[in-house]
């Protein structure tokens, strides 16, 4: 069973539509105009499909290929007890979007587990979901990305076993993409703009970097 112990860092990817247009939305997130719980669609651009070498695809399927149940390991009780102030503070912001506790800590808790094990800041991780399918679990894009990372059926079969119906599944969909994120920085050595970019299918373009960025304020925490 895999664990993540803090402060441990890996070193290393329609339920509604709305008549609100992708771009004006994502311009006016990044100015902020744009309500934090803004109901509709995802907003989500797609991953594009690109050739991986050998080497990368295996790494990658290797990544997603554990399917462990997200249980958080401390190194001592101070570690664990920053998580549980982690864990009270994002699951009050959180409440508006996912009223039951239980459903709120297994959300949190595997976004928690998911982006330390692919060494994503928590807080990316989280704007991320806001912008991209507003924390909607079923969400789907009109171009048919899936979940909450709004994840493209096609990662299934490059890297996983073809199933794209798992993407609904909310470990593996927050597995998949943390883990497609961690590559598109890597690939971009660490470039938030351009990674997010990438990960959106947007690669160079300003509106949705700035909107995670954006977003990710209401998930700022200091323990």
């Amino acid at each position: 069973m895999t664990r993540v112990t803090l402060p441990a860092v890996a070193t290393g990817p329609a339920e509604a539509r709305s008549g609100v247009s992708r771009r004006s939305w994502l311009v006016s997130a990044a100015c902020g105009a744009t309500p934090l719980w803004m109901p509709g669609q995802a907003m989500a651009g797609g991953q594009l499909e690109e050739p991986l070498v050998d080497s990368v695809r295996t790494a990658l399927s290797s990544a997603i290929a554990n399917q462990a149940p997200p249980i958080p390991e401390f190194r001592d009780t101070e570690s664990r007890l920053a998580y549980l102030r982690w864990l009270g503070a994002m699951s009050d912001r959180l409440r508006p979007k996912k009223p039951e506790w239980q459903v709120r800590k297994e959300f949190l808790q595997t976004v928690w587990y998911e982006s330390k094990r692919a060494g994503l800041d928590t807080t990316l991780v989280l704007g991320l979901i806001q912008v991209e399918s507003n924390f909607r679990k079923f969400a789907v894009s009109v171009v048919g990305a899936r979940g909450y990372m709004q994840v493209m059926p096609f990662w299934t079969r490059v890297i996983g076993d073809g199933d794209p119906s798992k993407l609904f599944h909310m470990q593996t969909n927050l597995r998949f993409g943390c883990v497609i994120l961690r590559h598109y920085l890597d690939r971009e050595r660490g470039d938030l703009f351009m990674g997010l970019g990438r990960y959106n299918g947007s690669r160079g373009k300003s509106p949705y970097p700035n909107a995670v960025m954006a977003a990710t304020k209401r998930w700022e925490f200091s323990a």
